[in-house]
């Protein structure tokens, strides 16, 4: 009896041991059905990444760079997958960052120059547009608060004594370097003697005026500063002969009365006196 029971029991053993592992050959035979919920499995591409900051104008290098999996749909279409495409072959010049690049970042052919092509500022202008240097101090910059990246608008102040008038000439102009200063990333403010701004030629024309006949002051914009508007030039006449704060009417103080005592036929009164 007690055999038969042993004999069972290895059987049980024996079918469950064969059942699992039949069920694991299935499992690993048959496909995994997608649920409605879950989407195709993207296709992954390996792209270059920088691997830390890179300044503007810095020579790219191999330490610089990375490769990590990226989604293929998701791919920028100028991203490079290729790091030979951004370094040098023996005897050849370096490529450099046109613009400032981020840890992290997908590194795109239009933020790297040529092959030993030459990076200025000219790589941060906007088409059609041109970089003018405007005379500037340290109560006229913002107090050396301003770098290169941040808006600002233009102020002229021009007369003499009485006469003078100040006027907006121009609005959210962009700041592409301060002294020699171009990287937009550089959090260093320094009181600078020049600053370079990003224009239109008609509005180079405009500031070329402007610093002959008076004072530029550069008034720094907000980030959700409103959008540009008709500004009326103020003169000094203007704020001098504005008419002083109404001032509110006090309440008249009520007369001062005097109270005395009167006694009237064993009585005691008490009488106010004007």
């Amino acid at each position: 009896m007690a055999m038969r029971s042993v004999l069972v029991a290895m059987l049980g053993v024996a079918i469950a041991g064969g059942s699992a592992i039949g069920a694991r050959h299935y499992l690993i035979a048959t496909p995994a059905l997608s649920s409605p919920e879950a989407g195709p499995v993207a296709e992954m591409v390996q792209v270059i990444v920088a691997a830390r900051d890179i300044p503007f104008g810095t020579e790219i290098q191999p330490s610089m760079l990375k490769v990590i999996a990226w989604p293929k749909q998701a791919l920028p279409p100028s991203a490079v997958t290729d790091p030979k495409l951004l370094l040098p072959a023996e005897g050849q010049q370096p490529r450099r960052a046109v613009k400032g690049i981020s840890q992290g970042e997908i590194m795109l052919t239009s933020k790297i120059s040529g092959y030993g092509e030459k990076v200025t500022v000219v790589q941060n202008l906007s088409p059609n547009t041109r970089a003018m240097a405007i005379k500037v101090d340290a109560v006229t910059a913002v107090g050396g608060l301003i770098t290169p990246g941040d808006r600002v608008d233009i102020v002229l102040t021009q007369g003499q004594s009485g006469s003078l008038r100040a006027t907006t000439i121009l609005q959210n102009i962009r700041i592409v370097g301060v002294d020699r200063q171009t990287d937009e990333r550089s959090e260093q403010s320094t009181v600078a003697r020049t600053v370079t701004v990003e224009v239109t030629p008609e509005q180079g024309q405009a500031l070329a005026l402007a610093q002959k006949a008076g004072t530029l002051s550069l008034t720094l914009r907000t980030l959700d500063a409103e959008p540009n508007r008709q500004m009326e030039s103020v003169a000094l006449e203007d704020i001098l002969n504005a008419p002083p704060p109404t001032a509110v009417d006090a309440p008249a103080p009520e007369p001062l009365r005097t109270r005395i005592k009167v006694r009237r036929a064993g009585e005691v009164e008490t009488v106010e006196v004007n």
